[in-house]
């Protein structure tokens, strides 16, 4: 029985490996293309005339969250469009028919996610040498962050896509509700600056807890408790992961 599940999670993850890789040109550089505009525009421009910020040179400070910011929307992104074209071209079918549990239809779909969104967090580390000098705080801590983020958003993107019933929705969360969160999320800046209320409705965005966990693993600093930013970090992805798993049970978007 292990082999047999074994099989189909690594055929799912294949699949997907290979549908971006296939074509890496479009899944892999437009971010990494992103991310230099913004080391440029913010890190360098910018960030000559803001000086330090938590002890550190500005490049230096965004760089963590740039990473990040790379891996959640990469991550988002592979998922809810893969899945979301499975359903277009009916070919999920093939993978509902087979005697395969839902957790196995889900880990597969989210594993691809996580490996396009790490492959491109790698990309984007790579670049940001050319710019700044980094230095790993705690690798632990970078590395289970980068697997919970990456994992987290891979199952959001999962979720998008089993409400979605057209092309257009599967970018309305990401437009509307991803990039705000993200931006707001403490990459570009310390919630230390906000007024007091900013900062009480800052600790509402869960990115900010993992951009700060993975600012904590890299730098050192961060603005919220480390173990507080896992703890919600962890809570977000159990509470997606069993949304999604109930939505597959119900077979939300899928029938019909």
């Amino acid at each position: 029985m292990f082999t047999d599940y074994w099989v189909a999670f690594s055929a799912i993850v294949y699949k997907e490996v290979k549908r971006f890789m296939r074509i890496w040109q479009q899944t892999l550089l437009p971010p990494a293309v992103t991310m230099v505009l913004y080391f440029v525009i913010f890190g360098n421009l910018i960030g000559s005339r803001i000086g330090q910020m938590g002890g550190y040179d500005y490049m230096a400070f965004i760089v963590p969250g740039l990473i990040m910011m790379s891996i959640i929307t990469t991550s988002y992104g592979n998922v809810s469009s893969s899945f979301f074209s499975n359903k277009f071209q009916r070919s999920i079918e093939e993978i509902l028919v087979a005697p395969v549990p839902n957790y196995i239809i889900l880990a597969g779909f989210v594993a691809g996610g996580m490996a396009r969104g790490i492959m491109v967090g790698i990309i984007v580390t790579l670049l940001s040498l050319a710019f700044t000098q980094l230095s790993i705080n705690n690798i632990w801590v970078v590395v289970s962050v980068i697997i919970m983020t990456s994992a987290l958003f891979s199952v959001g993107g999962f979720i998008n896509a089993m409400y979605a019933t057209k092309f257009d929705d599967v970018s309305i969360v990401p437009t509307f509700i991803l990039t705000p969160l993200t931006y707001l999320g403490g990459v570009f800046y310390s919630i230390d600056l906000l007024p007091d209320v900013w900062q009480s409705l800052s600790k509402f965005n869960p990115i900010l807890y993992m951009v700060n966990a993975f600012r904590y693993g890299v730098l050192g600093v961060s603005d919220i408790n480390i173990w507080i930013a896992f703890s919600m970090v962890f809570v977000f992805l159990a509470v997606l992961i069993t949304w999604a798993l109930w939505l597959l049970q119900r077979g939300k978007g899928l029938k019909g």
